[in-house]
């Protein structure tokens, strides 16, 4: 049970505890990580548990946003999409909301929503999901294929989430491209037709595609498709970007490493590979980013400059919005979204008075669980005292530790403005306590560099002092009285701070091998001691 986690130990992760980040906050996202690992998200078998999560979730967006419903009571829509689907409209703040208000009309996106949800794998639509500057960041799959399209009007939408849809591979009908030329396009143009009206509804101008192939291909025939694919250029009024990221399976790459992403390179020359990254001229200035290296970037350096990529995408068009989505929208789609909701609300450009442990329950909850994220591809854990298994995906941890690499003022979409909204200084956390956080750190960054969760080691030393510009401060030098980071910087290490702990109350890390030095499990040790969550199956 979640009561042995109220040890009120000294903080390791600094003044955290005793500043008031209160252990009920993150026992909540420790309940939540549990049921996350242990059930996949159906909108048509709902417990009282996951009725609790969606009405926190409302409760959460309501803070500062004015929204209507999309409904898809009983996953009628899409049967692993939240059953009560948030159309933000504008911020309650807004003084220009009526610039906002009245461009959508709910029962229109409704319809539009009905329409269009044939055109995507398993029926996951073109879903707004962040509201930034009155321009929607939407979500979905990758176009579906002939046969998908052809079984699915045919057999009541296998894949929104029937009796017996077990979210297996073999449910995938293939697409033979044959029978689409011999007049079936007909079909194509009618389903592709009503998803490009929904796009164009809400204003979405620009598509990024992390697929890294262009039609997913099994056993030689087609099984999906993606707009880049698209035979008749249906899509050529959209700005198509192919950013090839890679897929669940990777990711095990990256347990194997004991979680360090540092040096983890994709193989870009198998077989199925055949996406080539692809972006219009206009995005790559003043990015500073040598595009034609991609294949030899590691995890970090490809994550962080996709981040940036989108970020830049969403602030040099003050009209139009983004979709983002990989195969079926539901592991490198929520890392992508996820990691665009934090890094806007770090720079106060989003979900405003939300504090740290606050945003993290809403995308964890939302981005991931809500939306029907895979977690039955890559085991993560197994639980130390119980046999039951956890089947969280590794990229969702990832996801949360990664929000170290993109601290730095070069992620915030912000950057020549005032920030605005502020509430950080309101929240739980003061100047004494963030000091405090920097000094307490010493024992928690000295970690062997393979394990560096927390902080990359600097020529594999322990100190410090190696951390402390890097870190903690948007100075070119800390003061030496205390290394304040930016409000950007303390933001995003707040909500990973509250993560690690919760996770390891609850999942715990298991490493591929037993490290001489015990240094996952000690360092998640500190963090569950850090916010008072020391459980009984937490990994010591």
């Amino acid at each position: 049970g979640r009561g042995a986690m109220m040890a009120a130990s000294p903080s390791a992760a600094g003044g955290f505890t005793a500043s008031g980040l209160s252990v009920k906050k993150s026992e909540e996202i420790a309940d939540l990580i549990d049921l996350f690992s242990k059930i996949q998200y159906r909108a048509k078998e709902v417990t009282p548990r996951v009725e609790a999560i969606e009405k926190r979730c409302l409760d959460l967006f309501a803070r500062d946003y004015k929204y209507s419903i999309i409904h898809n009571a009983n996953g009628e829509v899409c049967g692993h999409y939240p059953r009560q689907i948030v159309f933000l409209e504008y911020e309650c703040t807004d003084v220009e909301r009526d610039r906002f208000e009245s461009t959508v009309q709910i029962s229109k996106l409704q319809d539009l929503v009905n329409r269009s949800k044939l055109a995507r794998c398993r029926g996951r639509f073109v879903c707004p999901v962040i509201l930034y500057n009155g321009k929607h960041i939407c979500r979905s799959s990758t176009l579906a294929g002939w046969g998908e399209l052809y079984g699915r009007t045919g057999y009541n939408y296998i894949f929104s989430g029937g009796s017996d849809d077990t979210w297996t591979e073999s449910e995938e009908v293939p697409e033979d491209d044959s029978a689409a030329r011999n007049g079936d396009s007909q079909l194509f143009d009618k389903v592709r037709g009503h998803d490009i009206k929904l796009l164009r509804y809400l204003s979405v101008r620009y598509i990024c595609d992390l697929m890294v192939e262009n039609k997913k291909v099994k056993f030689g025939l087609n099984v999906t498709s993606s707009e880049k694919a698209d035979k008749a250029q249906r899509y050529a009024d959209f700005t198509l970007l192919s950013v090839p990221y890679p897929g669940c399976e990777f990711f095990k790459d990256y347990k194997d490493r004991d979680y360090t992403a540092e040096g983890l390179v994709f193989n870009w020359n198998q077989d199925y590979v055949d996406a080539p990254l692809t972006i219009p001229v206009c995005f790559t200035q003043n990015l500073n980013i040598d595009w034609t290296q991609y294949q030899s970037w590691d995890l970090v350096e490809q994550t962080q400059n996709y981040l940036k990529l989108l970020l830049h995408i969403i602030n040099i068009d003050d009209e139009s919005g983004l979709l983002v989505h990989c195969i079926s929208g539901w592991d490198r789609t929520p890392l992508f979204v996820s990691l665009l909701r934090l890094s806007l609300w770090a720079d106060g450009a989003v979900h405003a008075s939300l504090e740290p442990a606050q945003i993290l329950y809403l995308t964890i909850a939302y981005d991931w669980f809500l939306f029907g994220a895979c977690n039955d591809l890559c085991l993560v854990a197994v639980s130390p005292l119980s046999s039951n298994m956890s089947f969280l995906p590794q990229i969702f941890f990832f996801c949360f530790n990664f929000l170290k690499h993109i601290v730095s003022e070069k992620f915030s979409a912000v950057r020549k403005q005032r920030r605005k909204n502020s509430h950080f200084k309101d929240s739980d956390f003061t100047v004494e306590d963030l000091c405090q956080l920097s000094k307490d750190r010493g024992s928690v960054t000295s970690l062997s560099s393979e394990f560096s969760l927390i902080t990359e080691e600097a020529g594999g030393t322990s100190s410090l002092n190696n951390e402390a510009v890097d870190l903690f401060s948007s100075q070119p030098q800390a003061s030496s009285w205390c290394p304040f980071p930016s409000e950007r910087q303390a933001r995003l290490e707040a909500v990973r701070e509250v993560f690690l702990a919760a996770y390891s109350s609850t999942v715990g890390l298991k490493s591929s091998a037993p490290s001489p030095s015990g240094a996952i499990s000690g360092l998640l040790e500190q963090f569950a001691r850090g916010v008072g969550l020391r459980g009984t199956n937490a990994i010591v």
